[in-house]
Order: C-alpha cells, then structure tokens, then sequence
C-alpha cells in the first residue's frame, strides 16, 4: 500500500489538482487498492475552502471529480500516517521542515520527472494549464516510480 499526502501553501489548487490527477491515474491503472491519496497545505489561511474554481473547472472538464475536497493543514501526526509527503515546490519543503518531525519522507513532485523546478503556481499567473500539465508529468512519473518498485 501507497500512502501518499500532496502539498502546496494553501491546499485549493495544486495539491489537490495532484491528489485528484493521482487518484484518477492510479484508478484507470485499476490499482486503487494499492493507494491512499491525500492532501494538505502549508498554511492554514485556507482551511475548510473546496478546491479553487479554475481548478475544479480544469479537472472536471477532463471528467475528474474533485467535489467535497476542503483544505486542511498539515500536522506533524501526518508524518507517520504517509509513506510520501510530496510538496510542490521548495517553500513547501521548507515549511514541511518546520512542521515535520523529519522530512526523510518529503520529496519535490516534479524530481520524480528529472525535472528540477518547482510546480507553476496558477495562483499568481493564472496559468492553470501549465500547472496541471506539470502535476500531470509529476504524478506519472510518481506513479511509474512507485510501480516499479512494487508495494511498500
């Protein structure tokens, strides 16, 4: 089993666009029963807001439903309760650091592409294309990577 927890600032559109883009490769894979996807955010500014419009409508437009999704915060209890804490750039790396009790299990998406960047944060360009194409290379090469090297 797979447990993996998404991580941007504020859990309302990157991480969960990644929670949601994972759940779908992992369910036309017909692997659910080896996954447990989650998200969170950095900070709690956003707690208990669904997913940002933009995001919903780029996600439901590819038949993704993200409905019912509310932002919540890390803890540092979520350290032992997931095999990978995936954040979407290093600001959350950082923040991941401070909340964590080790970041042993922390990890940037985009370096399971050999991509070394962060996700584009539609947040301030708008760009949420470019940000779902990002997760979308991420999160498959997250998904191969985890394939290969079988059930944790």
């Amino acid at each position: 089993m797979h447990k993996i927890l998404f991580i941007c600032h504020g859990n309302i559109c990157r991480s969960p666009m990644a929670e949601f883009v994972m759940k779908d490769i992992v369910q036309e894979a017909g692997r659910e029963d080896g996954y447990i996807i989650a998200s969170a955010a950095t900070t709690s500014e956003e707690i208990g807001n669904p997913v940002y419009p933009p995001v919903r409508r780029l996600l439901n437009g590819l038949g993704i439903d993200c409905s019912g999704k509310r932002a919540r915060r890390v803890v540092s209890d979520d350290y032992y309760k997931w095999d990978l804490i995936i954040a979407m750039d290093d600001e959350n790396l950082w923040d991941l650091a401070r909340i964590l009790p080790h970041d042993d299990k922390t990890h940037l998406l985009l370096s399971y592409a050999g991509v070394e960047r962060d996700v584009a944060d539609p947040w301030y360009t708008m760009d949420f294309e470019a940000c779902y194409h990002d997760v979308l290379m991420g999160c498959q090469a997250l998904f191969k990577t985890l394939e290969e090297e079988g059930d944790a």
